[in-house]
């Protein structure tokens, strides 16, 4: 298969972390022939869709992981695959890319499907599930923020399209920085904050489960740095190794279905103690440190998925 990669610029990323690496590895592993390109190079080009970029290989080699060929412009829809995988954050730039990969439909298949990523933004989804997710409320209006917090107390505030951990805030019931920390969102932004009853169990760890195709493959436990509220890697959060909970699976089986119908084959999801707080589309992470506490090979059961749903 002919494989496009859209990511972020691929020198910097940890090779020992990043799960876009791992999907591009296990792929030329397999004989697929890579394409990279950045989202900015992303055109709708008088009825194709195009990319300017370059002929792709691996190698697991820090400082020394990738090869590119001679950069040139490629149509799109002459690719098996194409992978959705720049991080957030999901702001009107990235939206566009999902309407103009949505337009390789249906020959090309674009992981994951374009128009759920932008349909299904991480903390969005959720709320088509209320028997899962903490109390939660997604407002601008300070008034209605405080509200929530009056009837729940300890709350955590972020804003709504965020991701990695940045501008997440923990307001105990004393905290009298909600107006303050309100001014300053709305201040540089206009789009709405998510505020949750706060969950001690996050102390024990944030779980991020990752599912292939909607079924649940492993799990990893994710715990706060000393000092912290938040767990994310990206701010000194800590990766262990973890079982599926009954609670856990439950959860897959009741989301999973609509994963599989709406082509979000790679999946992330975050579960604190009985409660999933995320579902991420929009490039999720974790198959590297799965893959070395439990040997699960993540990247090859996507790519078994791809070829499935491509045959």
């Amino acid at each position: 298969m002919k494989i496009a990669f859209q990511m972020d610029p691929i020198g910097p990323i940890n090779i020992n972390g990043d799960s876009t690496f791992r999907l591009a590895e296990e792929a030329q592993a397999r004989g697929y022939e890579l394409f990279y390109y950045t989202p900015d190079r992303l055109a709708f080009d008088e009825g194709r869709v195009t990319a300017r970029g370059w002929p792709l290989t691996v190698q697991r080699v820090q400082g020394d992981h990738f090869r590119l060929g001679a950069e040139q412009t490629v149509d799109l829809s002459t690719f098996d695959v194409v992978w959705l995988r720049q991080d957030p954050p999901f702001d009107m730039f990235y939206i566009t890319t999902t309407h103009i990969l949505q337009r390789l439909s249906p020959g090309t298949l674009v992981a994951n499907d374009p128009f759920w990523v932008r349909n299904y933004p991480e903390k969005l989804l959720i709320l088509d599930f209320p028997q899962l997710m903490p109390p939660t409320a997604i407002a601008r209006d300070l008034a209605t923020i405080r509200a929530f917090r009056a009837r729940h107390g300890d709350v955590i505030l972020k804003p709504l399209y965020g991701n990695g951990g940045a501008g997440v805030f923990h307001l105990p019931e004393s905290d009298r920085n909600l107006a303050s920390l309100h001014e300053m969102f709305t201040g540089f932004s206009r789009e709405p904050l998510i505020v949750q009853k706060y969950l001690p169990a996050v102390s024990k760890g944030d779980k991020r489960v990752i599912l292939v195709d909607g079924d649940p493959i492993g799990a990893i436990n994710r715990v706060p740095a000393t000092g912290e509220t938040r767990s994310n890697m990206h701010v000194g959060g800590r990766a262990e190794k973890v079982e599926l909970t009954a609670r856990d699976r439950e959860i897959c089986a009741t989301i999973g279905p609509l994963l599989r119908e709406k082509g979000q084959i790679f999946v992330g999801i975050d579960v604190i103690g009985d409660y999933l707080t995320e579902i991420n589309v929009t490039s999720p992470t974790g198959l590297q440190e799965l893959e070395r506490f439990d040997g699960t090979n993540g990247a090859g059961l996507i790519w078994d998925a791809i070829e499935a749903r491509r045959r």
